[in-house]
């Protein structure tokens, strides 16, 4: 599976130690049973910008976040909180972190697009509107 990016360079990403640290652990995990999508995380956390520890992006999503974004093909606008898979429930719009769509949602800042490839092929752009901190932040 080839992931095509129409878009040009795919936008700089973000995340925290601690979220890079456990996905890390859950890209090498999921290698074996889901490589396609495990590759795609761990490309992701290749080139995101790691903060220090303690450190927590503004405006940006992370782990157990809620994040409104939009569909800029439809231009339909949706709410997901993005969690690891054992917390995924998307009657409840908990998406886990390895759906395709979950995948390109981590580490990207407010305002910013990314083009994604669903698991039939498709490729669609979304562009993240809001991000909501989760209720109870790791120290």
């Amino acid at each position: 599976m080839t992931k095509r990016n129409t878009g040009g360079a795919k936008p700089r990403i973000i995340l925290t130690a601690n979220d890079h640290e456990e996905l890390s652990m859950l890209a090498n995990a999921a290698a074996r049973t889901m490589p396609g999508i495990a590759a795609e995380l761990a490309e992701e956390l290749d080139r995101a910008h790691v903060l220090p520890k303690g450190r927590h992006p503004v405006d940006t999503v992370c782990m157990g976040c809620e994040v409104d974004f939009r569909d800029d093909m439809t231009g339909r606008v949706q709410t997901v909180t993005l969690v690891y898979p054992n917390e995924a429930d998307i009657s409840k719009g908990r998406i886990s972190v390895l759906t395709p769509i979950g995948t390109a949602l981590i580490g990207l800042p407010v305002g910013k697009s990314i083009d994604w490839t669903t698991r039939t092929g498709e490729t669609k752009r979304l562009t993240v509107l809001q991000v909501r901190e989760p209720a109870v932040v790791e120290p």
